[in-house]
């Protein structure tokens, strides 16, 4: 796996951050279409809906990946490999976290269960929005450049706020 040095000159493997950074916003996105088409009266059974999905897209994901080295590379799979596969990809569900404390904190301050999706879902859009300008800044791109990478990305987060007003 390729790897560099970083400022700090701490060695990072690219294709590691790359796959986290990935996982991480598909997490974002998949959380928030859960929570934009979920039709439960109760934030808490909105929260177990999106982790238990974001569960399901994780195994299935690890699940592909196992499938994908056995081709390409060998049909064997040792305990360490399988360990390996199942000890990554967890940002595609911890990235829900953040968003998901936002929809169960704005419930619990007396938010209605709309009021605190959509509040989670403008805490998803910020992420996404964030790591555009994150992927822009690291790839080094002009100022313009990086705001056309953040909108992008916002956008998906945006999608799913119109996805919630249509739906509801």
């Amino acid at each position: 796996m390729p790897t560099v040095r970083g400022p700090d000159g701490a060695a990072r493997d690219l294709l590691a951050e790359e796959r986290a950074t990935a996982s991480a916003i598909y997490g974002i996105i998949v959380s928030s279409a859960v929570m934009a088409s979920a039709h439960d009266q109760s934030v808490l059974a909105i929260a177990v809906a999106v982790l238990v999905t974001l569960l399901i897209y994780w195994a299935a994901e690890r699940f592909a990946h196992v499938l994908g080295q056995r081709i390409v590379h060998t049909p064997e799979l040792t305990a360490s490999q399988l360990r390996r596969h199942l000890g990554t990809g967890w940002e595609l569900v911890t990235a829900s976290f953040l968003p998901m404390g936002v929809m169960l904190g704005s419930s619990l301050l007396g938010a209605t269960v709309d009021g605190a999706v959509v509040a989670a879902l403008v805490c998803a859009t910020a992420l996404l929005f964030g790591a555009g300008w994150r992927v822009g800044r690291e790839a080094a791109l002009s100022p313009s450049a990086r705001l056309v990478s953040a909108l992008c990305s916002g956008a998906f987060g945006v999608a799913m706020i119109a996805l919630k007003a249509l739906l509801h």
